[in-house]
């Protein structure tokens, strides 16, 4: 008979820009216990790994034991689930590649599995999320960043190198504005949250239109929403060209694969039908006519935060236990 301990739970994590969340969670996917600090008190990548090493810690002894994590998945921008390292990352801090993986593996004596952040949105939405079900879908998180997870035959498609996926970075003007990454013309320029404040402000300079916009000190896409939702004609044209500008690029890439779904998530789709019904109707203007009305646009109805640690979680569920304490 087998003495061993059965280690029921793991811990998932999600690095953002601004926060970082982490969670206990069971074999249903259950979440025990979570918590979350600021990603960007940590300007070095070491400083930041010895904090979240001791945070899950702190989590895990304060629910049940540390004893009882079998392995931890996480989830971070320019992830490479392939190296378990964070790459060139062009809006986070740490520059050049990060190790992470194998730097908590070695502080925690656990198994820990890193990822891109869209794909395990992705993983996470398929198995809890809107895409539950589905075997063929995109994943497209829109936020600081845009990135996409491509989800077929019931697998994440990595690509050779781990990074498919990379459509916020697919140029979509020849020769337009320089996106994070040092290119110009990416979809990120135009449709990530800077790209749609640029638009905005290029608007307001055009036109001497009246906008609840030019109120605004601090301009955020949520607040260009909520201007659109009171009525501002020139704030529903940031959206008009945004979505445009989304529905070009979903057509092609829908194109190529031929996906039951696009599901968009992050705070940019938090726009709703303001930036989805324009980028719907340029969609199906532009897609291959076979596959025209078969695709759907879905918003995830998962909280971000939740839907990626579980996503992180389950890529942690799926590599071999392992323990440098047993």
């Amino acid at each position: 008979m087998n003495g061993n301990i059965i280690k029921n739970r793991v811990i998932g994590v999600d690095i953002s820009l601004e926060r970082t969340s982490y969670a206990i969670v069971d074999v249903r996917g259950n979440i025990i216990a979570r918590d979350c600090f600021n990603t960007q008190l940590y300007d070095n990548a070491n400083d930041y790994i010895r904090e979240l090493s001791v945070k899950v810690v702190e989590l895990a002894e304060a629910n049940g034991g540390f004893e009882n994590i079998r392995s931890m998945g996480i989830s971070a921008p320019s992830g490479n689930s392939l190296t378990g390292c964070i790459e060139n990352a062009p809006n986070l801090k740490w520059k050049g590649v990060i190790p992470m993986a194998a730097m908590l593996r070695d502080r925690l004596g656990i198994a820990v599995a890193l990822g891109n952040d869209a794909q395990l949105s992705g993983l996470g939405e398929h198995a809890f999320g809107s895409a539950h079900g589905m075997n063929n879908f995109i994943l497209v998180t829109l936020g600081h960043g845009i990135g996409s997870c491509i989800f077929c035959n019931g697998e994440i498609h990595h690509g050779a190198d781990g990074f498919a996926g990379e459509v916020g970075h697919t140029c979509i003007v020849y020769g337009g504005r320089t996106c994070g990454c040092g290119k110009k013309g990416c979809l990120e320029a135009y449709c990530g949250a800077k790209g749609i404040i640029a638009t905005a402000n290029e608007l307001m300079a055009e036109s001497d239109e009246p906008s609840l916009m030019r109120t605004i000190d601090r301009l955020t896409p949520k607040k260009i929403t909520e201007c659109c939702d009171q009525g501002d004609h020139l704030a529903v044209e940031v959206y008009q060209r945004t979505g445009q500008m989304l529905g070009v690029a979903m057509a092609g890439y829908a194109t190529l694969l031929d996906p039951e779904a696009i599901v968009f998530a992050g705070g940019v789709s938090k726009a709703d039908h303001w930036l989805l019904e324009p980028a719907y109707e340029q969609f199906n203007k532009l897609v291959f006519h076979n596959i025209r009305g078969h695709v759907k646009f879905l918003v995830s109805a998962l909280e971000d935060h939740e839907r990626d640690v579980l996503g992180a979680s389950a890529l942690a569920w799926g590599i071999k236990e392992y323990s440098l304490f047993k």
